[in-house]
């Protein structure tokens, strides 16, 4: 329930801390998991002092139990380590503290931590964060790496030794961060990120060197899987030994077996490069050699044909062909030109049999009216019409007169 406050009615110090104990009060015993960092066991002393910190957080609480409760687990719990406790958590008003008052301590020992990491590496798996389709590739020459790996560490010599020895020129940028305890997870998130969110970082590296199980879990760690599994540019992983397979590895775009391996994963050999680049112009050499040498033989070849021998031979049969082809066209063009005339004296022969002027030469004539129709019949005409008789050497005009019936 909000209190109701006012700057005239303000509330004490107290009162607030003790309103806090209660709300915190309804909690009741919880189980929790985490790290215990800080360590106290004063002689003579009944309570003991512990803080426990979350692996994958910067979050950190205090824990106090009885000697007698930290007592049954003495001997496999120290700093460290991962344990699970049963407790109430407590609000000391007098100093508006926080803490956990735990009943029951237990240690997660190295088998319950390898079952939680299969089951995690199962559902990380099944939501495709592994699939060889996310992997990006690596560019062929990084203008700048990043490397993330522990402060003056073995693993931040090899790879940086290794780098320059293959390609001197080659520039990085370290960020150096803890590789194992609670601190670990979330500083090698973060410089994930900010080297994610450099534009000019080609390839991210992520490297550590050997270790028991327990001091690679944070590579293992569910948020940092994630935080690689979202970056834009590539992240290789290059943790512990060959043996060793944190989650990081399966994330990664590419799992290096050592962080020099890593090195040479990502840097490649100016030596080898330069032998490379020797060899192809050879083999450049060699195959323009190769074409011209079969050219210059098919040349040869070609000039050493009679043809080539005697070009003009070639002209002089083409001039033949083409004599003879005129020839024939000449031949061929005249015959037709015969065969079309004998066949218009013969169409010019009908059409003079059949011509109305050869029949008038026979004796025949043409009778017309005034309009120039031709009389066909005699009824056609009326007695005493003057008509026009076409003969075939001239015209008569003759006067119709209707013979009589009989006559």
């Amino acid at each position: 329930m909000a209190l109701n406050t006012s700057p005239e009615a303000p509330v004490p110090v107290g009162e607030v801390s003790r309103l806090i104990g209660g709300w915190i009060d309804r909690l009741g015993a919880v189980w929790v998991e985490g790290q215990i960092t800080q360590l106290s066991r004063r002689p003579g002393a009944g309570v003991v002092f512990m803080t426990l910190r979350d692996p994958s957080h910067d979050v950190s609480l205090t824990v106090t139990c009885y000697r007698a409760v930290f007592d049954r687990v003495a001997d496999v719990v120290s700093e460290g380590a991962r344990v699970v406790v049963h407790g109430k958590p407590e609000w000391y008003a007098q100093r508006g503290r926080l803490s956990l008052r735990v009943a029951d301590i237990r240690p997660v020992g190295v088998g319950e931590l390898l079952a939680r990491l299969e089951r995690l590496k199962r559902s990380l798996a099944a939501e495709g964060l592994f699939a060889a389709e996310r992997k990006k590739p690596l560019p062929f020459l990084p203008r700048l790496i990043g490397l993330v790996t522990g402060r003056a560490s073995a693993a931040e010599r090899d790879v940086l030794e290794t780098a320059r020895q293959r390609w001197p020129a080659v520039r990085f940028a370290v960020r150096n961060v803890a590789v194992q305890g609670v601190h670990a997870v979330p500083q090698v998130i973060q410089a994930v990120k900010e080297l994610d969110a450099d534009p000019a970082v080609d390839v991210i590296i992520v490297a550590r060197g050997g270790g028991s199980v327990e001091d690679l879990l944070p590579f293992s760690d569910e948020q940092l899987v994630r935080t690689v599994a979202d970056c834009v540019t590539p992240v290789v992983s290059a943790i512990g030994h060959e043996p060793d397979t944190p989650l990081l590895d399966l994330v990664a775009d590419l799992r290096s077996r050592t962080p020099t391996h890593a090195a040479k994963d990502v840097v490649p050999d100016v030596r080898e490069e330069m032998e490379r680049v020797r060899q192809l112009r050879e083999r450049a050499l060699r195959a323009v050699e190769t074409m011209l040498e079969r050219q210059e033989r098919g040349l040869a070849d070609t000039m050493s044909r009679p043809v080539m021998a005697r070009p003009y031979t070639m002209v002089k049969e083409r001039e033949e062909q083409v004599e003879a082809l005129l020839d024939r066209s000449r031949r061929t063009l005249g015959h037709l030109l015969d065969r079309a005339g004998t066949e218009l004296e013969h169409t010019l022969a009908r059409v003079v049999a059949l011509s109305p002027a050869a029949t008038l030469r026979r004796g025949y004539a043409v009778l017309q009216r005034a309009d120039g129709s031709a009389v066909r019949a005699p009824g056609e005409v009326a007695d005493g019409e003057e008509l026009r008789a076409r003969l075939a050497e001239g015209e008569l005009t003759v006067v119709a007169r209707r013979a009589d019936e009989g006559e």
